[in-house]
């Protein structure tokens, strides 16, 4: 079941809640760009605690960010109810994986879409300085959460 903008279901996607700060903000009175990219990491720290529980071998070797795409859809202001970033796994590779992600209100806030993106993510040993494969049981722990690519409006080609 996907929801209206192309992800999983609300039954699949996993929500994390991630508050605004009033240092987000530009000359504009609204939530950066830029800041955009922190508020999809602080979402990825949140549901990584919890997809892969105490195996923390993924986040003690390494995982680098290797790719972003976001499609802004409308501006974010500053207020303090956090925002809703909905996020699944896009695709699994042989050495990393892709983070879906909507930005969006909290049901008791609102509707809106502030955003869609996608991050490409590569595994990365830093003690050898090389990239390493994923491991069967990391492939595991990102299966429940595999779902569509994100629903950008648009995609290069």
């Amino acid at each position: 079941m996907s929801t209206p903008d192309g992800g999983p279901g609300t039954d699949t996607a996993y929500a994390a809640h991630v508050s605004l700060r009033w240092s987000d903000m530009d000359a504009y009175a609204h939530i950066n760009n830029v800041q955009f990219l922190r508020l999809l990491e602080d979402a990825r720290v949140i549901a990584f605690r919890d997809w892969f529980d105490q195996d923390r071998s993924l986040l003690d070797e390494g995982v680098l960010v290797s790719r972003h795409e976001i499609e802004y859809r409308r501006p974010l202001g500053f207020r303090h109810e956090p925002v809703e970033i909905r996020m699944w796994v896009s695709r699994v590779g042989g050495a990393g994986f892709d983070v879906a992600y909507v930005v969006t209100d909290p049901v008791e806030v609102g509707s809106d879409v502030y955003a869609v993106a996608e991050t490409e993510l590569a595994l990365y040993d830093f003690a050898s300085s090389s990239p390493r494969r994923l491991r069967e049981h990391e492939r595991v722990s990102l299966q429940p959460h595999l779902g569509d690519r994100a629903p950008f409006r648009r995609r290069r080609r």
